[in-house]
């Protein structure tokens, strides 16, 4: 029995009998419901940093070149996972993340008047080679170049905004909600990425394994959200403070 794709008819067999489902039935059916719910919520993660950037009309604390480099991040690994046979349920919510964050840093550009010649170069750069890339009509060897490297791009979008908001001892606009999301679904994916492992999906020379690469973003992604979410908790906090404290006078 199949419904959008998830089979559950191993479970519901065991239960039919009056068993309980084996452990890897229920592990494998865990793990793809749990993928698909990571699909469904980063439908809207970055929406709650989007909407908070258009709130207040700034961007102060936001580190442009963090945002810029997970756009890149998602945009490789996304083109990588197409070509390479993975599940929806695997990688589905790159898409949508995709999505969010061309209009995330769109935005962000549009809050930065004026924007530098260096901002629109990048920006014709990207538009220029992001459809190549995600149609796949580059060199096998380079594509698996591109995606062994977007861990790295991944763990170094994170650090400026890691070092900004240290130097600057504030999170400004940064999101709680958006940094929560994306800690809870990099959790939820180092689980559904050990599952998917037993897949062993590669692209021509089969060299990088995609499972093995999406469990490493996923630990580099919850290590670095808990790094960002413990920021927003210390330099927020003294904020709120003064806040309540300016209310009852």
């Amino acid at each position: 029995m199949k419904v959008l794709g998830i089979d559950f008819s191993c479970a519901l067999g065991a239960l039919s009998n009056g068993q309980f489902p084996e452990k890897d039935c229920l592990l494998a059916l865990i793990s793809t419901l749990l993928g698909y719910a990571i699909v469904a919520a980063c439908t809207t993660v970055k929406l709650p940093q989007i909407l908070k950037i258009l709130e207040h009309g700034s961007i102060r604390g936001l580190s442009i070149l963090s945002f810029e480099l997970e756009l890149v991040g998602y945009m490789i690994a996304l083109a990588y996972c197409l070509h390479g046979g993975l599940p929806f349920s695997a990688y589905g919510e790159l898409a949508f993340l995709l999505i969010q964050a061309l209009i995330l840093v769109a935005i962000m550009y549009y809050y930065s008047q004026p924007v530098s010649i260096k901002r629109w170069m990048t920006a014709l750069l990207y538009c220029g080679i992001a459809p190549t890339i995600l149609a796949g009509r580059i060199d096998p060897v380079l594509f698996e170049a591109l995606y062994a490297s977007q861990h790295a791009i991944f763990l170094f979008a994170k650090i400026p905004q890691i070092w900004q908001n240290f130097s600057n001892k504030s999170t400004g606009e940064l999101s709680f909600l958006t940094n929560c999301m994306n800690f809870g679904g990099s959790m939820v994916r180092v689980f559904t990425s050990i599952q998917e492992q037993v897949q062993k999906v590669c692209i021509c020379t089969c060299r990088f394994q995609i499972g093995f690469g999406v469990l490493l973003g996923s630990v580099l992604g919850v290590a670095t959200n808990a790094i960002l979410l413990s920021q927003i908790l210390i330099y927020q906090k003294p904020k709120s403070r003064a806040e309540k404290e300016k209310k009852t006078e």
